[in-house]
């Protein structure tokens, strides 16, 4: 972790001192669905700022965005996990190397439909939900109702995230439903008072119920300071490092005046 932050802090400091190159183009983003409203917030503001400079973006899960850069057909990857060894390593074998940026911090919130009565679940009960062995809400201090389990497919980061830090490794069970966006599990909890789910924090709205976790709630402030349990950073990732229009991006989105605002917009953590 300590190596990540290292690298993190160095290439932003670089690229405040890089001088942005005046290349007019095309940007092409793809990958995350968790990134994916700050990048298109990001994007507008930068465009109305340079309209000579189109920008396309696409979702499908942090793991698309990677793919696309080891083949090449984007310039900058969104992702809500870092970039695997096997990755850099396929990337490496085509001759790309990924440079990843920071450019955001999030926590993984658990969802309820808003009639549920429970207000937090711990660590462990999440991880016994998602492994099949609580079936029922009575289980755990709940309604007398079935647990119907919602989770990302596994091309999310988002997935890759819960994996790591609430199942330790251990796989989902096969009765769970999957659905392939933040935005797709907010609208299923919503319309199955019994179901559960897990969203980055920027997609939290009043159709479902946010749960704490290990009695605490997941905040900007406990998502920086480390004491929210399912904590990470998002990024975006470029094949090497970046020049001209990608560069002047990305310089766009570390800058705390200009793109981190569209974070805070878009409901996530800025890096300042």
């Amino acid at each position: 972790m300590k190596t990540k932050s290292i690298m993190i802090v160095m290439t932003t400091l670089i690229l405040c001192l890089a001088t942005p190159m005046v290349w007019a183009g095309k940007l092409v983003i793809k990958g995350s669905t968790t990134v994916l409203p700050i990048a298109q917030k990001a994007a507008e503001a930068y465009m109305k700022q340079n309209p000579d400079v189109k920008i396309s973006i696409e979702g499908g899960g942090s793991g698309n965005g990677i793919k696309a850069i080891i083949d090449g057909s984007t310039d900058i990857a969104d992702s809500s996990r870092f970039i695997k060894n096997k990755e850099v390593a396929l990337a490496v074998e085509k001759g790309r190397y990924p440079v990843p940026f920071a450019i955001a911090y999030d926590c993984i919130v658990p969802v309820v439909h808003p009639s549920n009565s429970l207000c937090n679940l711990t660590t462990d009960q999440l991880k016994m939900i998602y492994m099949g062995q609580v079936k029922n809400w009575k289980q755990i201090g709940g309604p007398d109702s079935p647990v119907v389990v919602i989770s990302r497919d596994t091309s999310s980061g988002t997935y890759e995230v819960w994996h790591e830090k609430v199942l330790k490794g251990e796989k989902v069970f096969p009765g769970a439903l999957l659905q392939a966006s933040n935005g797709a599990i907010v609208q299923a909890v919503s319309k199955n008072k019994n179901a559960i789910g897990y969203v980055g924090i920027g997609y939290l709205n009043k159709e479902v119920k946010a749960l704490k976790v290990d009695n605490i709630t997941g905040t900007p402030e406990t998502t920086l300071n480390g004491t929210y349990p399912i904590s990470r950073a998002l990024y975006m990732f470029t094949a090497g490092w970046p020049e001209g229009d990608t560069l002047n991006f990305i310089n766009f989105i570390l800058n705390p005046q200009k793109g981190q605002k569209y974070v805070a917009e878009s409901g996530f953590v800025p890096l300042y």
